[in-house]
C-alpha cells in the first residue's frame, strides 16, 4: 500500500459517520499513534539523541540541581547578559548573571546586544528532536528565542514526548508556535553551512527530570 493511499484510507474511516449534509456537527475522534516500544526512559533517550544530531547541546539533571546546572552551562560558554521572560521564575538565573526581563518592550536592537535567551519549552519531540514553544509561561514572544545568538531552553522532562501527533495533542492551536529544531543554519547553492542566519547560532537543550 502506497502512503497516499494509506492516509486517503485514514480519512474514509474518520469520515465515515459524517453525515453529508451536516458534516461540521459531528464529532471527529482524535486517536492519536503514540510512540510504539518505548517507555518514557527510551523517549527521552531518542530527544538526547536527536537533539544531539542537530548540533545542539544536551544536558540531563534532576529539578534540584536545574539552577547549579544553569549556571554552569552560562559560566562555561562566559555568558554573562541573558534576556528572560517576565515570568520566568527569578531563581534560575545565578548571582553575576545579567538578567534583561522581556516585557515585551525589548527590540530586535535589545536583544541582538544581549548574550543570549533562556526559556523553557511547552513541548520536546523525541523522533525529530524538535522544541515546541507556544510564548506559554516561561517562555516569552517568539523574538525572544530567535534573535539572541545563544538560546539556554530548559525542558522538563515530562513534556517531552515520543511523536509529532503526540505533540499537537498537547498543544492549543490558538497560540504562536515556534518549532526549533538545533541552532538556526540554512545552505546556499553550493551547499555550503551557514549558521545563526534565521535564530540562534547556538542551542543548549536542559532536560530536568
Amino acid at each position: 500500500m502506497s502512503a497516499r493511499s494509506e492516509i486517503l484510507g485514514r480519512i474514509r474511516s474518520a469520515l465515515s459517520d459524517v453525515p453529508t449534509d451536516e458534516p461540521a456537527d459531528q464529532d471527529i475522534p482524535r486517536t492519536y499513534r503514540r510512540t510504539s516500544g518505548l517507555d518514557h526512559e527510551g523517549v527521552l533517550e531518542l530527544f538526547v539523541e536527536t537533539v544531539a544530531d542537530y548540533r545542539a547541546t544536551v544536558h540531563r539533571v534532576e529539578p534540584a540541581g536545574r539552577a547549579e546546572a544553569i549556571a554552569e552551562i552560562l559560566a562555561k560558554r562566559a555568558l554573562r547578559r541573558i534576556a528572560v521572560p517576565a515570568d520566568l521564575p527569578t531563581d534560575w538565573l545565578p548571582d553575576g548573571i545579567g538578567r534583561v526581563i522581556d516585557t515585551g518592550t525589548l527590540t530586535s536592537a535589545d536583544l541582538d546586544a544581549v548574550d543570549g535567551a533562556l526559556t523553557t519549552a511547552a513541548v520536546g519531540i523525541a523522533n525529530t528532536g524538535t522544541l515546541i514553544l507556544d510564548a506559554s509561561a516561561g517562555q516569552g514572544r517568539r523574538l525572544l528565542s530567535l534573535v539572541p545568538d545563544y538560546h539556554l531552553c530548559v525542558i522538563p522532562a515530562e513534556r517531552i514526548v515520543g511523536s509529532v501527533p503526540e505533540a499537537v495533542q498537547r498543544l492549543d492551536p490558538t497560540r504562536p508556535i515556534t518549532l526549533i529544531s538545533g541552532p538556526s543554519a540554512t545552505s546556499d547553492i553550493e551547499l555550503n553551512r551557514v549558521e545563526g542566519v534565521h535564530g540562534p547560532r547556538t542551542l543548549d537543550v536542559l532536560v530536568v527530570g
